[in-house]
């Protein structure tokens, strides 16, 4: 059962670096097994705060490229181009790139938009390029957040069903046998 419940954790660690719902795997594989074994496994309370920190590890992603961007000198729209950007690069490259299409589209993206929208303001392409860097490099920064969060989402997990499924097996050994 352990190794099982460390290959999904594995899997969803890797998705979410490639900027797919691996997050959300774990948290959605967690709260099935919690279901399918009666909370005994992994407890609603652990689903709950494993959710939080998925929601959490959402947003710091989705803001990181902004904010950051904004720290570098940027404006409202080149922190808003560099939101968005990063989500239409991610949707318009992970179709023909599967897998590492999301990524590029994604940087690319946060790094067309911040310039842009930073033309739109100032009209300086030097300084919309330094923007539009800076905002990529808050952009895999985030990613880089949000894959430190599933890795302590995927420990948290792993060792609730370790110590629960050693529990379990003890109970079992001292069990008398019904046949």
């Amino acid at each position: 059962m352990i190794s099982l419940v460390c290959l999904g954790c594995l899997v969803g660690v890797l998705l979410t670096a490639v900027r797919l719902p691996g997050t959300w795997l774990i948290v959605g594989g967690s709260a099935l097994m919690g279901w399918l074994t009666n909370w005994k496994l992994i407890g609603v309370t652990l689903v709950l705060w494993i959710a939080g920190l998925a929601v959490l590890a959402e947003i710091l992603e989705a803001v990181m490229s902004a904010m950051i961007a904004r720290r570098a000198g940027g404006s409202h729209r080149a922190a808003w181009g560099a939101l968005l950007g990063g989500f239409a690069g991610l949707i318009f490259l992970s179709f023909p790139l599967p897998v590492i299409g999301s990524v590029i589209g994604a940087l690319l993206g946060c790094f067309f938009g911040a310039v842009i929208g930073e033309l739109s303001v100032r009209g300086s392409l030097t300084h919309g390029t330094r923007v539009g860097v800076f905002a990529t490099v808050g952009s895999a920064l985030g990613t880089a957040l949000k894959v430190a969060i599933a890795f302590v989402i995927s420990i948290l997990v792993v060792a609730s069903v370790a110590k629960t499924d050693r529990s379990l097996a003890v109970q079992a050994v001292g069990a008398p046998a019904l046949f």
